[in-house]
C-alpha cells in the first residue's frame, strides 16, 4: 500500500534519551519499562520487548527514535505513551534504531 508524503508527515518521530529502565514482569512477552526524555516534549514511557538484545544498564543514556503521536496504550498495569522504533530480526527479536551522531533530544525525524 502506497501512502503520500502528507500521510508520512502525520507521523511524529523524535529523538529521545532513555533515562530509566525497569523490568516488566507483568507483560505477556518479556519487556522493559522505559522512561525516555524527549526534551520539550517531556518524559514519556514505553514498553519495549528488547530484553534479549539489551541489558538494562546498556539502555541508560542511549539515544533512540520513537513515534510520539500515537494514542497511549495500556500494557498490563503500565501505560505506554510512545512506540520505540527498531529493526525486527528473523527470529523476532528487535534491534533499536538510533542516530549515528549525538543529537539533541526532542529533534524530529523526517
Amino acid at each position: 500500500m502506497l501512502i503520500s508524503y502528507s500521510d508520512f508527515e502525520k507521523i511524529e518521530i523524535h529523538v529521545g534519551k532513555v533515562i530509566k529502565v525497569e523490568e516488566f514482569p507483568k507483560a505477556k512477552k518479556p519487556a522493559y519499562k522505559l522512561w525516555i526524555d524527549f526534551g520539550d516534549l517531556g518524559i514519556k514511557k514505553s514498553s519495549a520487548q528488547i530484553i534479549k538484545n539489551y541489558k538494562q544498564e546498556e539502555l541508560i543514556n542511549r539515544l533512540i527514535l520513537a513515534v510520539t503521536n500515537f494514542s497511549p496504550r495500556q500494557i498490563a498495569d503500565f501505560i505506554s505513551e510512545v512506540l520505540v522504533l527498531g529493526v525486527v530480526l528473523d527470529d523476532g527479536e528487535v534491534v533499536l534504531i538510533q542516530p549515528d551522531r549525538d543529537v539533541a533530544v526532542g529533534k524530529r525525524i523526517l
